[in-house]
């Protein structure tokens, strides 16, 4: 929300805290100090979204919202599209709009905006996004389907959620890891510092064991970091058939490569330290997060 809508929100909240007590009536939403750029829609001219990231609310969380608005009104408007004149669609605001119909609301205060399907599921998906509440896992499969469904890029979503690319690419990471990791990701069992070394380790099993050590020992990010350094340096000697001779750095570093990339890259070298590094990729799509971290343009 920019600064402009919050001071215009700020100047109508004072009008509905001075009587708190009382049940916000239409009358009284009209009657409040005008704020530039939002219009009073009446409820039963409001079609839900069809395109609401979020189906499961809360019974006991949208009467306690209601009790608020009983009391104290609507202090963030609802986004609302034009459909026809007397006929508009919810883009964002689904709790709000519910709970204002079990306060016995007639009317509310709607930011009225153009947007096309695809600007509306865009916008939908933002605003989950946004909830202070989420967990690192909705976080992330919230930015897939931003993807997949609204067709950007990973750096053009990165702009729209107003994230940098990496940390973007971090929460993206975190769905090529186990269901049962995922699960305790979801759960707070483990946090995502934790979730971000386990990247490092190449497979689902080690991933898994790492995950139930944390969870069972209650390790530090630090210790599980230094934990999967030391699993991946002996798998990737063993499955590397590495010499005495070879150098121990170049396997720490082609660790660092598979986190970066969220997926197994190998790297050789010789004694005239010229060699070769594979990214492999498990699809088109895996290709094109591949060039995306990369910065290459098709």
């Amino acid at each position: 929300m920019s600064a402009k809508q919050k001071n215009a929100l700020g100047r109508g909240l004072g009008a509905l805290l001075n009587d708190s007590s009382a049940a916000p009536s239409t009358e009284l939403m009209r009657k409040r100090e005008a704020r530039p750029g939002i219009s009073e829609v009446a409820l039963e001219a409001i079609e839900v979204n069809p395109f609401q990231p979020r189906t499961d609310f809360d019974r006991a969380a949208l009467e306690e919202l209601a009790q608020s608005i009983k009391t104290q009104g609507i202090i963030q408007p609802i986004t609302v599209r034009k459909l026809t004149e007397n006929n508009y669609q919810l883009i964002t605001g689904e709790r709000r709009l519910q709970a204002a119909k079990l306060a016995g609301l007639k009317a509310l205060p709607a930011f009225v905006r153009t947007a096309n399907d695809q600007q509306m599921l865009e916008m939908a998906i933002i605003e989950n996004i946004q909830r202070e509440n989420l967990n690192a896992i909705e976080i992330a499969l919230s930015y897939q389907r931003l993807m997949s469904e609204c067709n950007l890029k990973q750096e053009e979503m990165a702009d729209r959620v107003g994230k940098n690319r990496s940390t973007v690419t971090n929460y993206l990471r975190l769905l090529k890891l186990p269901p049962d990791v995922q699960a305790a990701i979801r759960d707070k069992k483990i946090t995502m510092g934790h979730a971000r070394a386990l990247i490092g380790l190449e497979n689902a099993e080690a991933q898994l064991a790492v995950c139930r050590k944390i969870i069972k020992e209650d390790l530090s990010v630090r210790k599980v970091e230094e934990l999967v350094k030391q699993l991946s340096g002996v798998a990737a000697k063993k499955e590397a058939g590495a010499t005495p001779g070879q150098d121990p750095a170049l396997y720490t570093l082609q660790t660092k490569l598979s986190s970066h990339f969220g997926t197994k890259v190998v790297l050789t070298a010789d004694s005239k330290n010229k060699g070769m590094i594979k990214i492999p990729f498990a699809s088109a799509q895996d290709l094109n997060r591949l060039l995306e971290i990369l910065d290459v343009s098709l």
